[in-house]
């Protein structure tokens, strides 16, 4: 029988591993840049063109340069460039057997500038997406149309995110589907999303909502796509605990948990 979870606690946020991302994103048009203005100047045949490559080419790059709130000001410009660099070379890392860590190492670097740009100022109106998937299979809990139907059994994680949500005032959604979940993030028009998902639907996301700002966390896949799927919970409470303004009631009361049976 499968024992119940931990008590889930925040903690420090875990590091952000873009570095791959970022120096393919950025390094690839600096280099390009570099050898242009090089040729440019050894060669004088066709130098306007090299030097109008290079230009380009530095243009390209300085997207990756902007943080805080001047990447928030062009935050869906600089995204729609990012995630044709993810898209373009994601056949390439597919071929290589990297596909995740690519997906993963540009979620990373999304998500370092979105704690830059809420690190001064946190977000007033958050929504937090989960997708359905994380409910155990065999439970019958009717989430989707009540997150409080859940038996807050201990054996996933909807149970620990349910009395998070109530304590916190957090507004989240529990979604079977992604067009569903980018619906629900347009119509509430947050100042900040933090997303749950499997790799390839964070990368999808990320290219669907350039415009709203999104802190992602990966699934964990124990058995595999959309059955039975985890995630850390502490990673969740973490991110709202250090990018969104608190909304805690003055009386705080803890929800008790419920005996029941998944």
């Amino acid at each position: 029988m499968k024992e119940p979870r931990a008590p889930a606690l925040p903690g420090p946020l875990p590091d952000e591993r873009g570095l791959a991302f970022l120096l393919v994103r950025r390094g690839v048009p600096l280099l390009i840049a570099g050898m242009s203005f090089v040729i440019a100047t050894l060669h004088a045949e066709g130098r306007g063109w090299w030097l109008l490559l290079g230009v380009g080419s530095l243009a390209a790059a300085w997207p990756s340069f902007l943080r805080g709130q001047a990447f928030l000001r062009n935050r869906t410009a600089i995204m729609r460039q990012d995630s044709l660099w993810a898209n373009a070379l994601l056949p390439l890392a597919r071929r290589l057997g990297l596909e995740d860590a690519w997906i993963l190492a540009f979620c990373g670097y999304n998500n370092q500038r979105v704690r830059a740009a809420f690190s001064g100022r946190r977000a007033r109106r958050a929504l937090i997406l989960l997708p359905h998937c994380i409910q155990m299979s065999r439970c019958k809990a009717g989430i989707l149309d009540d997150l409080q139907a859940c038996y807050d059994c201990g054996l996933c994680p909807v149970g620990d995110y349910m009395n998070a949500a109530l304590l916190n005032r957090w507004e989240g959604r529990i979604t079977n589907r992604s067009h569903k979940a980018y619906r629900e993030a347009r119509e509430y028009r947050p100042d900040l999303v933090v997303a749950v998902s499997c790799t390839d639907r964070l990368l999808k996301g990320l290219s669907k909502m350039p415009e709203i700002p999104c802190y992602v966390i990966p699934l964990v896949l124990h058995h595999g796509m959309c059955v039975d799927t985890d995630f850390s919970v502490p990673h969740l409470f973490s991110a709202m605990e250090a990018l969104v303004e608190p909304r805690r009631p003055g009386g705080e009361i803890q929800p008790l948990r419920r005996e029941g049976i998944a």
